[in-house]
Formats: C-alpha cells, structure tokens, sequence
C-alpha cells in the first residue's frame, strides 16, 4: 500500500475504531503528513528506520521543540505499530526510533487569591446584563469550577447542565463521557446567563441550537473563542504572555489538590485516563510550597 492511501485507512481506525476526537485526528494527520514531506508517496513497504531518523533530524534543524518531536515520534509509533497489525508490512521500523526527552516544565498556574480577584471583576462586568459579559463570566467559572477542557466545555449542551444538582455532563476524549461537579458561583453565574444572556445570543442565530455558550451570531461557541478568551483574562494574572488552552484546567486542579482533594478524586473530576497524567499536579503543588519556604524561612 502507498503511505499516502494508508494514512487515510489509518485516520479512518482513529476515529471509527478507537473513536478519538477530531482534535486528536487532525494532530495524527498534520504529523503524519510531516513525515510524507520526507518519505514522499512511496510504498509502505520502503519506510526504514534510517528515513524516520532522517524526518527527527529535519525537524531538529528546523528548530522544532522536543515536545513536537516527541509527539510526532509517538504518532509515527503509533501508524507503524498499526500497519504491522494489519499486516501491511512485514516489520515495524518504528520500534527502535528514539523518542526525544520533553523538557520538565510545570503548568502554568494562577494564584487562588489571582482567580478570586479576577472572577469578581468578570461577576462586576456582567452586572449590567450584557448578554457577552454574562456568557464569559459563566465560561470562566465553569471552567475554572470543574477543570474540564476547553472542548468538553464548547460541546455542553443546555440539557447537560442540572442548576439544582450543580453537574455537568461532558463528553471527553475517547468519547467518555464523565460528569462534573461545581460549586455554588459557578451554579449562580450559568444560572444568570441562561436567564438573561443566552436568549439574547440565541435571537441572533439563523436557526436553534442546544449549545449552552453561544457566540456574537448565536451558534455553537468554537475553542478558539474560547481559547482567546482565557489567554486575555489570565495573562495579567500569571505574569506571562503566552497562556495555554489548559491554563484554568491547570489552576482548578492544582487548588484542588492544595485544598487536600484526594488524587484520584481529581482523576476522575479531569477525566484523565491514567493517575500518572494527574500527578504533575503533586508537583505544582510541592513546588508551590517550596517556594514558600524558601522565601519565609529564615534558614531556608
């Protein structure tokens, strides 16, 4: 088979087999479509470790970082490790390719004191009842009040949310589907949205939608939105110009942990399917408390 022909078979896998995200399918094929930059349309039989080592290479001379090397070294594992099982080749030339080590960074996270002060500014902004301010405070406390992703966020529909319960159900990756438990700001700022802000948002649109956040035009409310968002907001907060998506996901578990949350209670609230993935947070939080130290004790 062509590589071109068996990264579409393999995408296919990906999402009517193994049902990941279309996120998660994309990243596959942009970093599989990197790799047939190098190796051109050639059989999938011709693809040797020497040419994978050849694509890591480029890549450094590019100046890509190690996490995009890593992750795309994962997704080549992951095609060839396929293609073998399906028998497409005899052997699979991935298995010695040397994943690069990521650099240890810790997430980025914004103080308690941070987040209180930015959720009452964002509370006084929607007081007014402008449909927009009411919308983007009730994104910013749910996010930051149940940890979800941004795209578990964006695909909430109105009859996922119970006001009375304070739950959410989301469906995350691998279409798991887990719900979520939130306090009661949260509860008050959805609950004022969906009285006064989503019908605003929602007269806009050209036909109905049950998407709980809409935007200016009165659709579904897309991640990059969402994304810019949270970037705006909690940059000041942080004291960094570049946020990531996770940003509040990071600081709503962090300050669960700190709380004295059980690990694996905050495994299951994330939706994380391995408690390794939720222990970088053990680290933020020891981190934190270091620093601490460090500037109070006098012997430190």
């Amino acid at each position: 088979m062509r590589y071109e022909s068996a990264v579409t078979s393999f995408t296919s896998y990906l999402e009517q087999v193994r049902r990941l995200s279309t996120a998660t399918v994309r990243a596959y094929r942009s970093d599989l479509a990197d790799l047939g930059a190098v190796t051109g349309d050639v059989d999938l039989r011709d693809v040797d470790l020497e040419l994978l080592r050849e694509w890591l290479w480029r890549a450094t001379q590019r100046g890509d970082a190690r996490s995009t090397m890593a992750r795309r070294a994962a997704a080549a594992r992951s095609f060839f490790g396929w293609a073998h099982e399906s028998e497409l080749i005899a052997v699979d030339p991935s298995l010695r390719l040397v994943t690069p080590k990521r650099a240890k960074t810790l997430p980025v996270v914004a103080s308690k004191e941070g987040m209180r002060q930015l959720l009452d500014e964002r509370a006084a902004a929607a007081a007014d009842g402008d449909p927009v301010a009411l919308r983007d405070h009730a994104i910013l406390e749910l996010l930051y009040g149940t940890g979800v992703r941004v795209s578990e966020l964006c695909g909430v529909d109105v009859d996922d949310v119970d006001l009375e319960r304070r739950t959410a159900r989301v469906l995350g990756k691998g279409s798991r589907e887990r719900v979520v438990p939130f306090g009661t700001p949260a509860a008050e700022a959805v609950g004022a949205y969906m009285t006064r802000g989503r019908p605003a948002l929602a007269a806009r649109a050209e036909r109905a939608t049950p998407a709980l956040f809409l935007g200016a035009r009165g659709a579904r409310m897309g991640t990059r939105a969402v994304y810019a968002l949270v970037a705006r907001v909690l940059s000041p907060i942080v004291g960094a110009e570049h946020i990531g998506p996770h940003a509040l996901r990071h600081s709503a578990a962090t300050h669960l942990l700190d709380g004295g949350a059980d690990l694996r209670a905050v495994q299951e609230i994330l939706g994380h399917a391995s408690l390794g993935t939720t222990q970088i947070y053990t680290h933020v939080s020891a981190e934190r408390l270091l620093d601490g130290y460090r500037l109070a004790h006098p012997r430190a």
